[in-house]
């Protein structure tokens, strides 16, 4: 009697080939919701951290990071909640449906959305949309400049899902839906582990990734050009001019980041040696 109890038993804890583990509501009910905030809780302490991170020199004020990590948040948000609803609309096993989309959009919809913000800053180089230079919101930060961004933000993020939900509809995946949680056989562990272990470990990196593409990208390879011209008087030759006749005409810090600024500069004009000499000598002193 305990024999055939025991194989009963055993039996039924074996989900069969194909059958969903997830109720539709799984996703949603207060479980659901319960391992979902503590997710957010989770990725909104790695972005914090990631601050700390920066070099001190760079790090930003508060306020540009909130700006940079709410356009994250926002975006996420949106993701988030199209794969829930998605996962509930599909016919199966909502987990299995939302864990695929999920790891897409952490794959393929990562470069989506990386080639669309480069695509968004070569706009906006050509028709010069200032408020469209992600991470960039001026002196002070201007929350136009933030809302602008945040809305071409969440246009990219309708795209990239848009995408990935027809990807996520080929057939490949009816397979890889079956094997993904096959070895779980509690309702409770799957969402654990789709909710909570696959996204907290694959959105520490992807949110690492997506802050550096939307945070203010520092100038790199800055050097201090120094020019110098040798200026001759009409009336004196090259030989009696004095070793400080070597005149600093400018030393621009962007210089020689920047070659349209160095091939529009154009050498100061003085009208006789002895101005120049006093000027040279007027930026030694001040150097």
């Amino acid at each position: 009697m305990n024999l055939g109890t025991e194989i009963t038993n055993t039996a039924a804890t074996v989900r069969p080939r194909g059958s969903p583990l997830c109720s539709k509501d799984a996703l949603t009910d207060d479980f659901g919701w319960t391992v979902q905030a503590v997710l957010a809780c989770l990725a909104f302490t790695c972005l914090v951290l990631k601050r700390f991170c920066e070099p001190i020199q760079r790090r930003r004020s508060w306020l540009v990071w909130f700006y940079d990590t709410s356009k994250q948040g926002l975006g996420s948000l949106v993701i988030h909640m199209a794969n829930i609803y998605l996962a509930t609309l599909f016919q199966g096993d909502p987990c299995t449906w939302y864990i695929v989309s999920f790891l897409l959009d952490s794959s393929v919809g990562l470069l989506v959305i990386y080639g669309c913000i480069r695509l968004t800053v070569k706009l906006a180089d050509k028709w010069k949309w200032r408020y469209l230079y992600f991470g960039e919101y001026g002196n002070p930060p201007s929350a136009k400049a933030w809302a602008a961004q945040s809305g071409v933000y969440m246009g990219i993020m309708v795209v990239e899902k848009v995408l990935i939900t027809f990807l996520v509809q080929l057939e490949f995946w009816d397979k890889v839906r079956d094997l993904i949680l096959s070895p779980i056989t509690d309702p409770k562990v799957a969402i654990t582990v789709v909710l909570l272990v696959i996204p907290f470990f694959v959105n520490v990196l992807m949110f690492w990734v997506t802050d550096n593409f939307l945070m203010k990208k520092p100038k790199r390879g800055r050097k201090r050009a120094v020019r110098y011209q040798r200026v001759v008087n009409n009336n004196s030759s090259p030989e009696s001019l004095p070793d400080d006749s070597d005149a600093l005409l400018s030393g621009d810090e962007d210089l020689l980041d920047s070659p349209e600024e160095t091939a529009t500069t154009t050498p100061l004009a003085f009208k006789n040696v002895d101005e120049l000499l006093n000027v040279n000598r007027r930026n030694n002193s001040v150097v």
